[in-house]
């Protein structure tokens, strides 16, 4: 069972590490004023809670965003209750997630009839827990069906990589990313998030040209854990929120999950090719 929660009004404002907000939202035809003050880090945990759990949906200013401007935001969005989640239900979108996930291969038997069976659940569940989306208990939601649907339309191909050498590669357009070494995938593409409206991150060739296992940014004041940079100031690094928020975006980096992130942190050397193309959909 889903239900829709329409948030209006929403002004943000970010500064030194602290989240102050008032929130007023419609919830089933009756206001809601909520104010608080929380460190960033909590803050986001907690938004991300909320969405996951089905409890609510609002949108704030990326946390990265270091923006000392208000932004009011509207949205409605669509989200799953926890008993939904948990009794592995047949999801809204459950025939084309299991489409995606056939063609994706490697987590397990897929039938693609649009029905919930053990192994589907079962297939569904391991995608979820693979790529940091909350709850992974199967159910075939908004949230799976985006990433699913964005990592079977990337094309390691359009990335044009060296025949010789490591190449990081940056699909803008999907949201993905990847690495080839002599001209072959070496790691499969993953989800990334890039720069949002006003910092977009640039396409082009690049290299890398500096490493910190854990780097702090002094205009946002946050840590930023296996750094990589590629370009001024942007470059890899894992994500300090909950990646599935496409509200947030960066400043310009491209940001990870933890496990890829450690992954590019192990293949990564000064000098290495960083490919960027394509353009991110609202920037």
């Amino acid at each position: 069972m889903a239900y829709r929660f329409r948030v209006t009004g929403l002004p943000v404002l970010h500064t030194l590490g602290r989240l102050c907000f008032y929130v007023r939202t419609t919830v089933l035809g009756r206001n809601v004023l909520a104010r608080g003050r929380v460190s960033a880090r909590l803050a986001g945990a907690a938004m991300a809670a909320l969405v996951g759990s089905g409890l609510g949906a609002f949108a704030l200013t990326p946390a990265s965003a270091g923006a000392s401007a208000p932004v009011t935001a509207a949205v409605t969005t669509t989200v799953v209750t926890k008993a939904a989640a948990a009794s592995c239900a047949t999801g809204k979108y459950q025939k084309q997630v299991e489409g995606y996930l056939k063609q994706l291969g490697g987590y397990g038997t897929v039938t693609v009839d649009g029905k919930q069976s053990p192994a589907d659940c079962a297939a569904i569940t391991k995608f979820q827990k693979r790529f940091g989306i909350q709850p992974a208990q199967g159910l075939a939601g908004p949230t799976t069906f985006d990433v699913a649907k964005r990592l079977a339309a990337t094309k390691t191909s359009a990335c044009k990589a060296k025949k010789k050498g490591i190449t990081f590669c940056v699909d803008l357009t999907n949201q993905t990313t990847w690495v080839m070494k002599n001209g072959a995938v070496y790691v499969k593409p993953t989800i990334t998030r890039t720069g949002y409206k006003g910092y977009r991150t640039p396409a082009g060739t690049f290299t890398i040209n500096k490493r910190t296992k854990k780097e702090w940014s002094d205009p946002y004041e946050v840590w930023l854990p296996y750094w990589q940079r590629f370009i001024g100031g942007r470059g890899f690094h894992q994500t300090t929120t909950y990646i599935h928020d496409k509200w947030r975006g960066s400043h310009g980096c491209v940001n990870l999950l933890q496990q890829d992130a450690q992954k590019y942190w192990s293949i990564g050397k000064i000098g290495m090719t960083v490919k960027v193309f394509g353009r991110r959909p609202g920037t």
